[in-house]
Protein backbone atom coordinates (compact mmCIF):
# COMPACT_ATOMS: atom_id res chain seq x y z
CA UNK A 1 0.00 0.00 0.00
CA UNK A 2 1.22 3.75 -0.69
CA UNK A 3 2.53 6.31 2.06
CA UNK A 4 0.34 8.81 2.42
CA UNK A 5 2.57 12.14 0.76
CA UNK A 6 2.73 15.09 2.72
CA UNK A 7 4.43 18.15 2.42
CA UNK A 8 5.64 19.83 5.86
CA UNK A 9 5.21 24.19 4.87
CA UNK A 10 6.85 26.24 7.96
CA UNK A 11 9.34 29.11 8.32
CA UNK A 12 10.58 27.37 11.49
CA UNK A 13 13.75 25.11 11.11
CA UNK A 14 12.93 23.34 14.47
CA UNK A 15 9.11 22.95 13.53
CA UNK A 16 10.07 21.55 9.97
CA UNK A 17 12.07 19.07 11.49
CA UNK A 18 10.06 18.98 14.60
CA UNK A 19 7.17 17.54 11.96
CA UNK A 20 8.80 15.82 9.74
CA UNK A 21 9.96 13.60 12.34
CA UNK A 22 6.74 12.97 14.31
CA UNK A 23 4.48 12.66 10.66
CA UNK A 24 6.91 10.09 9.28
CA UNK A 25 5.60 6.75 9.96
CA UNK A 26 4.97 3.58 8.80
CA UNK A 27 2.53 4.70 6.25
CA UNK A 28 2.92 8.71 6.35
CA UNK A 29 6.01 9.97 4.23
CA UNK A 30 6.93 14.26 4.15
CA UNK A 31 8.07 14.20 0.89
CA UNK A 32 9.12 17.90 0.86
CA UNK A 33 9.40 20.74 3.01
CA UNK A 34 8.45 24.02 2.05
CA UNK A 35 9.50 27.61 3.58
CA UNK A 36 6.80 30.33 2.82
CA UNK A 37 3.83 30.21 1.05
CA UNK A 38 5.09 30.54 -2.45
CA UNK A 39 7.52 27.95 -2.14
CA UNK A 40 4.84 25.51 -0.97
CA UNK A 41 2.96 26.48 -4.36
CA UNK A 42 5.64 25.24 -6.47
CA UNK A 43 6.35 22.81 -4.41
CA UNK A 44 2.59 21.36 -4.24
CA UNK A 45 2.43 21.32 -8.04
CA UNK A 46 5.76 19.46 -8.61
CA UNK A 47 5.16 16.82 -6.17
CA UNK A 48 1.44 16.38 -5.90
CA UNK A 49 1.26 15.33 -2.71
CA UNK A 50 -1.97 14.01 -0.59
CA UNK A 51 -1.57 16.66 2.12
CA UNK A 52 -0.35 19.50 3.30
CA UNK A 53 0.43 21.12 6.41
CA UNK A 54 0.33 24.58 6.22
CA UNK A 55 1.94 27.23 9.06
CA UNK A 56 0.26 30.82 8.94
CA UNK A 57 2.71 33.33 9.57
CA UNK A 58 5.42 33.32 6.97
CA UNK A 59 7.51 35.48 4.97
CA UNK A 60 7.12 36.34 1.24
CA UNK A 61 3.68 35.04 0.98
CA UNK A 62 1.68 33.84 4.29
CA UNK A 63 -0.51 30.80 4.91
CA UNK A 64 -3.59 32.48 4.25
CA UNK A 65 -2.45 33.84 0.94
CA UNK A 66 -0.66 30.77 -0.19
CA UNK A 67 -4.25 28.78 0.73
CA UNK A 68 -6.26 30.89 -1.46
CA UNK A 69 -3.62 30.07 -4.54
CA UNK A 70 -3.73 26.24 -3.32
CA UNK A 71 -7.40 25.72 -3.42
CA UNK A 72 -7.64 27.81 -7.03
CA UNK A 73 -4.82 26.48 -8.67
CA UNK A 74 -3.11 22.83 -7.21
CA UNK A 75 -6.38 21.60 -4.28
CA UNK A 76 -5.09 19.61 -2.21
CA UNK A 77 -6.20 18.97 1.73
CA UNK A 78 -4.86 21.74 4.26
CA UNK A 79 -4.24 21.10 7.63
CA UNK A 80 -3.22 24.27 9.58
CA UNK A 81 -0.52 24.58 12.22
CA UNK A 82 -1.49 27.47 14.35
CA UNK A 83 -0.43 29.10 17.69
CA UNK A 84 -2.42 29.15 20.49
CA UNK A 85 -3.10 32.42 20.82
CA UNK A 86 -6.12 34.88 19.89
CA UNK A 87 -4.76 36.55 16.77
CA UNK A 88 -3.64 32.53 15.97
CA UNK A 89 -7.22 31.22 16.73
CA UNK A 90 -8.64 34.49 14.28
CA UNK A 91 -6.28 33.38 11.36
CA UNK A 92 -7.01 29.92 11.71
CA UNK A 93 -10.62 30.34 11.46
CA UNK A 94 -10.20 32.55 8.32
CA UNK A 95 -7.64 29.62 6.52
CA UNK A 96 -10.57 27.02 7.30
CA UNK A 97 -13.40 29.69 5.90
CA UNK A 98 -10.86 29.60 2.62
CA UNK A 99 -10.80 25.74 2.19
CA UNK A 100 -8.63 24.48 4.69
CA UNK A 101 -9.92 21.34 6.11
CA UNK A 102 -8.84 21.48 9.93
CA UNK A 103 -5.65 22.44 11.75
CA UNK A 104 -4.08 21.20 15.04
CA UNK A 105 -2.08 24.12 17.40
CA UNK A 106 1.71 24.19 17.95
CA UNK A 107 3.44 22.50 20.31
CA UNK A 108 6.88 23.88 21.37
CA UNK A 109 7.88 22.33 23.97
CA UNK A 110 9.47 18.79 23.53
CA UNK A 111 7.34 17.19 26.47
CA UNK A 112 4.06 18.28 24.27
CA UNK A 113 5.35 16.81 20.93
CA UNK A 114 3.75 13.15 21.88
CA UNK A 115 0.69 14.65 22.47
CA UNK A 116 0.80 16.65 18.70
CA UNK A 117 2.44 13.41 17.28
CA UNK A 118 -1.09 11.68 18.17
CA UNK A 119 -3.22 14.64 16.96
CA UNK A 120 -1.35 14.71 13.62
CA UNK A 121 -1.35 11.51 12.65
CA UNK A 122 -4.84 10.88 13.36
CA UNK A 123 -6.27 13.89 11.45
CA UNK A 124 -3.86 13.34 8.25
CA UNK A 125 -4.99 9.54 8.11
CA UNK A 126 -8.69 10.40 8.56
CA UNK A 127 -8.25 13.30 5.84
CA UNK A 128 -5.66 11.78 3.25
CA UNK A 129 -7.68 8.77 3.28
CA UNK A 130 -11.16 10.98 2.39
CA UNK A 131 -11.95 10.10 -1.22
CA UNK A 132 -15.16 12.45 -1.05
CA UNK A 133 -12.98 15.26 0.29
CA UNK A 134 -10.99 15.01 -2.29
CA UNK A 135 -13.00 15.19 -5.08
CA UNK A 136 -14.66 18.15 -3.14
CA UNK A 137 -11.76 20.06 -3.92
CA UNK A 138 -11.15 19.23 -7.38
CA UNK A 139 -14.93 20.15 -7.90
CA UNK A 140 -14.14 23.30 -6.20
CA UNK A 141 -10.92 24.11 -8.29
CA UNK A 142 -13.16 23.81 -11.46
CA UNK A 143 -15.95 25.77 -10.24
CA UNK A 144 -13.73 28.91 -9.65
CA UNK A 145 -11.73 28.16 -13.22
CA UNK A 146 -15.46 28.58 -14.49
CA UNK A 147 -16.63 31.55 -12.88
CA UNK A 148 -13.31 33.52 -13.91
CA UNK A 149 -13.35 32.26 -16.96
CA UNK A 150 -17.00 33.69 -16.96
CA UNK A 151 -15.70 36.86 -15.07
CA UNK A 152 -13.21 37.71 -18.06
CA UNK A 153 -15.60 36.80 -20.55
CA UNK A 154 -18.12 38.98 -19.52
CA UNK A 155 -15.17 41.99 -18.69
CA UNK A 156 -13.59 41.44 -22.62
CA UNK A 157 -17.25 42.44 -23.54
CA UNK A 158 -18.47 45.15 -21.71
CA UNK A 159 -18.36 47.71 -24.33
CA UNK A 160 -20.48 44.93 -26.36
CA UNK A 161 -23.81 42.92 -25.45
CA UNK A 162 -23.19 40.29 -23.79
CA UNK A 163 -24.14 36.92 -25.42
CA UNK A 164 -27.57 35.29 -24.43
CA UNK A 165 -25.45 32.00 -23.79
CA UNK A 166 -23.71 33.43 -21.24
CA UNK A 167 -26.50 35.13 -19.56
CA UNK A 168 -28.52 31.75 -19.30
CA UNK A 169 -24.95 30.20 -18.01
CA UNK A 170 -24.96 32.78 -15.02
CA UNK A 171 -28.69 32.35 -14.24
CA UNK A 172 -28.49 28.38 -13.92
CA UNK A 173 -25.63 29.48 -11.45
CA UNK A 174 -27.80 31.17 -9.74
CA UNK A 175 -30.64 29.10 -9.75
CA UNK A 176 -28.76 26.21 -8.90
CA UNK A 177 -27.31 27.90 -5.43
CA UNK A 178 -30.89 29.06 -4.95
CA UNK A 179 -32.02 25.33 -4.76
CA UNK A 180 -31.79 23.75 -1.54
CA UNK A 181 -34.14 20.36 -0.74
CA UNK A 182 -36.75 20.07 1.66
CA UNK A 183 -37.09 16.67 2.19
CA UNK A 184 -35.28 14.22 4.85
CA UNK A 185 -34.14 10.79 5.11
CA UNK A 186 -36.29 8.76 7.36
CA UNK A 187 -34.09 5.78 9.43
CA UNK A 188 -36.29 4.63 12.00
CA UNK A 189 -39.98 3.98 12.61
CA UNK A 190 -40.10 7.31 14.81
CA UNK A 191 -42.44 9.93 13.93
CA UNK A 192 -40.83 13.69 13.90
CA UNK A 193 -41.70 15.78 16.22
CA UNK A 194 -44.11 18.32 15.80
CA UNK A 195 -42.75 22.02 16.04
CA UNK A 196 -44.05 22.59 19.65
CA UNK A 197 -42.63 19.43 20.79
CA UNK A 198 -39.04 20.54 20.58
CA UNK A 199 -37.54 22.91 23.18
CA UNK A 200 -33.68 22.98 22.43
CA UNK A 201 -31.56 21.81 19.74
CA UNK A 202 -28.01 20.53 21.07
CA UNK A 203 -25.36 20.02 18.32
CA UNK A 204 -22.35 17.51 19.03
CA UNK A 205 -19.00 18.20 16.01
CA UNK A 206 -15.22 17.32 16.26
CA UNK A 207 -12.84 17.38 13.52
CA UNK A 208 -13.79 18.92 10.43
CA UNK A 209 -16.45 20.85 12.46
CA UNK A 210 -15.84 24.09 11.60
CA UNK A 211 -15.74 24.17 7.91
CA UNK A 212 -19.16 22.14 8.30
CA UNK A 213 -20.29 24.65 11.16
CA UNK A 214 -19.57 27.61 8.09
CA UNK A 215 -21.88 25.33 5.63
CA UNK A 216 -24.90 24.81 7.99
CA UNK A 217 -25.19 28.24 10.17
CA UNK A 218 -24.98 30.66 7.11
CA UNK A 219 -27.99 28.54 5.41
CA UNK A 220 -29.86 27.93 8.49
CA UNK A 221 -33.23 30.86 9.31
CA UNK A 222 -33.14 33.73 11.60
CA UNK A 223 -36.13 32.64 13.25
CA UNK A 224 -35.22 29.22 14.82
CA UNK A 225 -38.03 29.62 17.60
CA UNK A 226 -35.49 27.75 20.30
CA UNK A 227 -31.96 27.97 21.27
CA UNK A 228 -29.18 25.90 20.15
CA UNK A 229 -26.46 24.41 22.16
CA UNK A 230 -23.05 23.14 20.51
CA UNK A 231 -20.20 21.44 21.69
CA UNK A 232 -17.00 21.89 19.13
CA UNK A 233 -13.83 19.49 20.32
CA UNK A 234 -11.74 23.12 20.27
CA UNK A 235 -9.03 24.73 22.05
CA UNK A 236 -9.12 27.85 24.12
CA UNK A 237 -9.22 31.32 22.11
CA UNK A 238 -10.66 29.30 18.83
CA UNK A 239 -14.17 29.00 19.74
CA UNK A 240 -14.64 32.53 20.23
CA UNK A 241 -12.98 33.05 16.85
CA UNK A 242 -15.31 30.64 15.54
CA UNK A 243 -18.75 31.94 16.83
CA UNK A 244 -17.66 35.35 16.20
CA UNK A 245 -17.04 34.55 12.20
CA UNK A 246 -20.03 32.08 12.40
CA UNK A 247 -22.07 35.56 13.69
CA UNK A 248 -21.19 37.81 10.72
CA UNK A 249 -22.49 35.03 8.12
CA UNK A 250 -26.04 34.04 10.03
CA UNK A 251 -28.91 35.19 10.62
CA UNK A 252 -28.94 33.67 13.96
CA UNK A 253 -26.98 35.36 16.80
CA UNK A 254 -24.02 33.35 17.96
CA UNK A 255 -21.26 33.55 20.42
CA UNK A 256 -19.17 31.87 22.78
CA UNK A 257 -21.07 31.04 26.24
CA UNK A 258 -20.69 32.89 29.32
CA UNK A 259 -21.16 31.18 32.70
CA UNK A 260 -24.63 32.27 34.31
CA UNK A 261 -26.69 33.52 30.63
CA UNK A 262 -29.99 32.41 30.45
CA UNK A 263 -30.50 30.25 26.96
CA UNK A 264 -32.90 32.46 24.34
CA UNK A 265 -34.39 31.19 21.24
CA UNK A 266 -32.54 32.40 17.85
CA UNK A 267 -29.54 32.12 20.03
CA UNK A 268 -26.55 29.87 19.18
CA UNK A 269 -24.59 29.21 22.15
CA UNK A 270 -20.42 27.80 21.59
CA UNK A 271 -19.57 25.79 24.86
CA UNK A 272 -15.96 27.28 25.63
CA UNK A 273 -12.82 25.80 23.98
CA UNK A 274 -10.97 23.89 26.77
CA UNK A 275 -14.33 24.23 29.24
CA UNK A 276 -16.99 21.97 30.36
CA UNK A 277 -20.44 23.38 29.18
CA UNK A 278 -24.06 22.45 31.07
CA UNK A 279 -27.72 23.63 31.05
CA UNK A 280 -29.48 23.54 34.32
CA UNK A 281 -33.56 23.74 34.99
CA UNK A 282 -33.33 27.85 35.45
CA UNK A 283 -32.36 27.69 31.90
CA UNK A 284 -28.68 29.15 32.62
CA UNK A 285 -25.91 28.09 31.43
CA UNK A 286 -22.67 26.69 33.74
CA UNK A 287 -18.64 26.82 32.91
CA UNK A 288 -16.35 24.91 34.41
CA UNK A 289 -14.15 22.72 34.59
CA UNK A 290 -15.90 19.91 36.17
CA UNK A 291 -16.25 16.70 35.67
CA UNK A 292 -12.26 16.55 35.32
CA UNK A 293 -11.90 12.94 34.07
CA UNK A 294 -13.61 13.56 30.19
CA UNK A 295 -11.35 13.21 27.46
CA UNK A 296 -12.67 16.36 25.72
CA UNK A 297 -13.37 19.66 26.95
CA UNK A 298 -15.95 20.72 25.83
CA UNK A 299 -17.57 16.85 25.90
CA UNK A 300 -20.83 16.00 23.71
CA UNK A 301 -21.54 14.04 26.53
CA UNK A 302 -21.86 16.08 29.16
CA UNK A 303 -23.49 18.73 27.53
CA UNK A 304 -26.03 16.52 26.43
CA UNK A 305 -26.84 14.73 29.48
CA UNK A 306 -27.07 17.85 31.28
CA UNK A 307 -29.83 18.72 28.23
CA UNK A 308 -31.51 15.46 28.88
CA UNK A 309 -31.85 16.35 32.63
CA UNK A 310 -33.78 19.35 31.77
CA UNK A 311 -35.43 19.31 28.49
CA UNK A 312 -35.86 15.39 28.31
CA UNK A 313 -37.41 14.10 24.98
CA UNK A 314 -37.68 17.82 23.78
CA UNK A 315 -34.23 17.99 23.00
CA UNK A 316 -33.36 16.91 19.28
CA UNK A 317 -29.98 15.68 19.39
CA UNK A 318 -27.85 16.32 16.35
CA UNK A 319 -24.44 14.78 15.44
CA UNK A 320 -21.64 15.92 12.85
CA UNK A 321 -18.09 15.21 11.65
CA UNK A 322 -15.98 14.30 14.12
CA UNK A 323 -13.36 11.40 15.37
CA UNK A 324 -14.15 9.17 18.06
CA UNK A 325 -17.37 8.66 19.91
CA UNK A 326 -18.05 11.37 21.85
CA UNK A 327 -21.77 12.09 22.20
CA UNK A 328 -23.04 8.75 20.91
CA UNK A 329 -23.66 7.29 24.54
CA UNK A 330 -25.65 10.48 25.58
CA UNK A 331 -27.73 10.07 22.43
CA UNK A 332 -28.54 6.52 23.11
CA UNK A 333 -30.47 7.68 26.54
CA UNK A 334 -32.20 10.41 24.73
CA UNK A 335 -33.47 7.75 22.13
CA UNK A 336 -34.08 5.67 24.95
CA UNK A 337 -36.49 8.06 26.15
CA UNK A 338 -38.51 9.22 22.91
CA UNK A 339 -36.08 12.00 21.73
CA UNK A 340 -35.07 12.35 18.56
CA UNK A 341 -31.87 12.33 16.58
CA UNK A 342 -30.14 13.69 13.29
CA UNK A 343 -27.16 12.10 12.11
CA UNK A 344 -24.58 13.80 9.17
CA UNK A 345 -23.76 11.55 6.78
CA UNK A 346 -20.27 9.12 6.78
CA UNK A 347 -19.44 10.30 3.25
CA UNK A 348 -19.71 14.23 4.04
CA UNK A 349 -18.00 13.86 6.95
CA UNK A 350 -14.40 15.08 7.18
CA UNK A 351 -13.71 12.61 9.73
CA UNK A 352 -16.88 9.90 10.13
CA UNK A 353 -16.28 8.41 13.89
CA UNK A 354 -18.99 10.14 15.94
CA UNK A 355 -21.59 10.18 13.09
CA UNK A 356 -20.54 6.33 12.41
CA UNK A 357 -20.54 5.08 16.21
CA UNK A 358 -24.16 7.06 16.52
CA UNK A 359 -25.28 5.44 12.93
CA UNK A 360 -23.88 1.88 14.43
CA UNK A 361 -25.80 1.91 17.13
CA UNK A 362 -29.05 2.24 15.70
CA UNK A 363 -30.31 5.56 16.93
CA UNK A 364 -29.96 7.68 14.27
CA UNK A 365 -33.51 8.63 13.53
CA UNK A 366 -32.27 10.76 9.64
CA UNK A 367 -29.50 10.80 8.32
CA UNK A 368 -28.68 13.53 5.99
CA UNK A 369 -25.05 14.88 3.61
CA UNK A 370 -23.98 18.11 5.20
CA UNK A 371 -25.33 20.03 2.18
CA UNK A 372 -29.02 19.39 3.13
CA UNK A 373 -28.44 19.39 6.96
CA UNK A 374 -29.73 23.33 6.97
CA UNK A 375 -33.17 21.81 5.71
CA UNK A 376 -32.96 19.07 7.97
CA UNK A 377 -33.17 21.17 10.80
CA UNK A 378 -34.84 24.25 9.39
CA UNK A 379 -37.72 22.10 8.33
CA UNK A 380 -38.16 21.11 11.75
CA UNK A 381 -40.18 24.10 12.00
CA UNK A 382 -41.82 24.45 9.42
CA UNK A 383 -39.28 26.73 7.91
CA UNK A 384 -36.75 26.77 4.99
CA UNK A 385 -33.35 27.49 4.26
CA UNK A 386 -31.75 29.91 2.53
Amino acid sequence: MDKIKVIVVDDSVFMRKALTKIINSDDIEVIETAVNGKDAIEKIKEFQPDLVTLDIEMPIMNGIEALKVIMQECPVPVIMISTLTSEGADATIEALSNGAVDFVTKKTAFTEMNLLQDEILGKIRSVANNKALRNQLKRRSLILQKKNEFIQNVTAQSDRKVSASHLEIAKQLAERSKQRKASYIQKSNRKRPETNEIELIVIGISTGGPVALLELFKHLPGNIPVPILVAQHMPPYFTKSLADRLNGLSELNIKEAEDGETIKPGYVYFAPGGRQMTVNKKLNLCISDEPRNELFKPSVNVLMNSAIDVFGKSMVGIIMTGMGHDGRDALKRLHSIGGYVISQDVESCVVAGMPRSVIDAGIADEIHPLNDMPDAIASLFNLTAK
